[in-house]
């Protein structure tokens, strides 16, 4: 489910991507974060499924359920640390314009 996820998530972020006229919003950023992830459960499926054999394509519920809250915490962690990317880069100026009117209000 993991892999399920994040292979979802990268899929939706690089048509997003892609259809964009301009990369104001450091969606490669976020689509490399969800392609990279997807590598790394692809990885891991590769040697689990190397492991359980047949096996491995019939997990119990709670194994799924669980890989299914990972998976969306590595979305959730990617979308912050995407966020805190936006914050620091300012693309759009938002946060410089809010504090020069704060500055210039308190003077």
């Amino acid at each position: 489910m993991t892999l399920l996820i994040t292979v979802l998530a990268a899929v939706i972020t690089t048509v997003i991507w892609y259809t964009r006229k301009n990369n104001d919003m450091k969606l490669g950023s976020l689509m490399f974060m969800f392609w990279g992830a997807s590598l790394m459960w692809l990885g891991d499926a590769i040697f689990e499924y190397a492991e359980l054999g047949a096996q491995y394509f019939t997990p119990e519920l709670k194994d799924m359920i669980n890989d299914s809250f990972l998976g969306l915490s590595v979305v959730a962690l990617a979308l912050v640390i995407w966020v805190v990317i936006l914050l620091v880069s300012d693309p759009r100026g938002k946060i410089k314009g809010l504090l020069k009117k704060h500055t210039s209000a308190v003077s």
